[in-house]
């Protein structure tokens, strides 16, 4: 009686999974359908990749105010004037470089010290569990050695994810500055 429903059951199943197969679309038929009937319009976008460093993007087009304002501006400019904002952007970009190796060098410094802090510390932790006798007479004492190792790795680890934020906030602005 048992094995009769559950064959049944199983045929009962497949009956409706195959009925289901059938009836659906797939996503990608869908989506499909759904592309021909929106064709994308004649819009430019514009991301990192593609924004213009020359020129102003312009999304609306030039105002009468700022039409007049920018046509009065090329009128009073100097040749001079391009000259002194070439100078000052070259005088920034060399102190924010300046800025991002010295930065860059702290992080190694760090890195370095953190990874001869953890190497003396495991030194430390093989030698004492290497010697059973140790062990059992220092026992104390290397625990309050292992939570001053650990504290102090923890510290240098925070030292280090600090300065390695401070590096990448040094980064975005040399970046949005157009230094390389």
């Amino acid at each position: 009686m048992t094995r009769t429903t559950y064959i049944t059951l199983v045929g009962m199943i497949l009956a409706l999974a195959a009925f289901c197969n059938a009836q659906s679309n797939s996503l990608g038929d869908y989506a499909r359908a759904a592309r021909k009937e929106n064709k994308p319009t004649a819009t430019r976008t514009f991301d990192n990749d593609n924004l213009p460093k020359d020129s102003h993007l312009s999304v609306v087009g030039n105002s009468a105010d700022n039409s007049s304002t920018d046509a009065n501006n090329v009128a009073n400019a100097t040749p001079d004037a391009p000259a002194k904002t070439d100078d000052a952007n070259k005088a920034t970009a060399a102190a924010l470089k300046a800025k991002v190796d010295d930065q860059k060098s702290k992080v190694d410094l760090a890195s370095r010290e953190l990874d001869v802090t953890q190497r003396e510390y495991r030194l430390r932790a093989a030698s004492f569990y290497a010697d059973a006798g140790d062990r059992l007479r220092n026992a104390a004492a290397w625990d309050k050695e292992d939570a001053d190792y650990k504290k102090n790795i923890a510290d240098k680890q925070k030292a280090i994810d600090d300065a390695k934020k401070s590096l990448d906030d040094l980064q975005e602005q040399q970046r949005k500055a157009g230094v390389k």
